[in-house]
């Protein structure tokens, strides 16, 4: 199969790396200094130094020439890229089948990658979303993970799912693109708080139960917009969940770490240099269960820390200091 990866983030050139053994791949690359120098060194110092492109791997700084003759497109930008990206794909008049690696909501309007999908790119060509507990530095050094691949086609979900599977990369298929992209958005919000209650050692059972609440939060809003309760229990819910605000290569969790030491979000981000999608989706969240009157108080609590100048440790005094309830099933209510 002939692949454009489109985006030559971490995890654009990961999964091109992991993919490339079985398929022809080309890399897309916006900006035309980044482009020069990954054709010149084969490295993404950028992103993923030290890791090696493979010489089978394209290197295209050319949107109509990386995907002239692709089977499939990847699309690996983030979610404020989103849109852009498929009015790209639309206007060239091919069609193309696509799936996107893109997590959050899309800024101003809360929206999940598959409804800017379907604004943009509907009547194409089929389409769908690939996720799951990955960090990219281990995709590209050959270590194993698993994946959903998500789309309202279920054929199109199967087929493709079989077709990037390997022996390194295994790949599920899905009907609910709502579940897999919530659990995938979300998830990122609960990393920077389980950072933040790292950075201020409040210990291991603190962490625990931040997660378990964490994955009620994730499947109160996932319901609610129509995703499936099984796939808060999978690779894209819990799965992702745990790896993200547990591992040391999550980028939101190292957020939550600065936030917890007090330094300003501006010197974080700037630190940090790469984006951490749980600061966006944070606020897009926060006001989405706000007007679907879904309960998310650990979300409410991040985006104080984050935007309301609130110290971290009152964010989570505010929070154990919630009324006693019952636990039903991860908060949800009992039928």
């Amino acid at each position: 199969m002939k692949i454009a990866v489109l985006g030559s983030g971490a995890w654009g050139t990961a999964l091109a790396i992991g993919l490339c053994p079985r398929h022809d791949l080309t890399l897309w690359i916006r900006d035309r200094l980044h482009f020069e120098e990954m054709r010149e060194t084969r490295i993404n110092r950028r992103h993923l130094d030290p890791f090696l492109i493979p010489e089978k791997i394209l290197l295209s700084n050319d949107f109509d020439a990386a995907t002239s003759n692709a089977d499939l497109v990847l699309i690996a930008v983030p979610m404020s890229g989103l849109r852009e990206v498929f009015r790209s794909l639309a206007h060239s008049g091919r069609k193309i089948p696509a799936i996107w690696v893109s997590k959050g909501f899309e800024s101003g309007t809360s929206k999940l990658p598959h409804q800017v999908a379907f604004e943009e790119y509907d009547e194409v060509a089929p389409y769908g979303v690939l996720s799951g507990p990955s960090f990219a530095r281990e995709v590209a050094e050959g270590l194993p993970v698993a994946l959903t691949l998500a789309s309202n086609d279920h054929d199109f979900a199967a087929r493709t799912a079989a077709a990037l599977h390997n022996n390194r990369i295994r790949i599920y298929s899905s009907e609910d693109l709502i579940g897999v992209e919530v659990g995938g958005a979300v998830k990122n919000v609960m990393a920077i708080a389980a950072g933040i209650s790292d950075g201020l050692g409040l210990g291991n059972n603190a962490r625990a139960a931040l997660i378990t609440r964490g994955l009620a939060e994730i499947t109160r809003l996932g319901l609610k917009l129509g995703g499936k309760l099984e796939t808060f229990l999978g690779l894209s819910g819990v799965g992702d969940l745990a790896l993200t605000c547990t591992g040391d290569l999550s980028r939101n969790r190292k957020v939550g770490l600065m936030l917890a030491k007090g330094k300003p979000l501006e010197k974080i981000l700037e630190e940090l240099g790469a984006t951490a999608e749980g600061v966006y989706t944070a606020r897009e969240v926060e006001m989405l269960a706000g007007r679907l009157n879904v309960e998310m108080p650990i979300t409410k609590a991040v985006c104080s820390v984050l935007y309301e100048g609130v110290p971290a440790i009152a964010a989570v005094d505010e929070l154990m200091k919630r009324e006693s309830k019952a636990e039903s099933n991860l908060g949800l209510p009992l039928h």
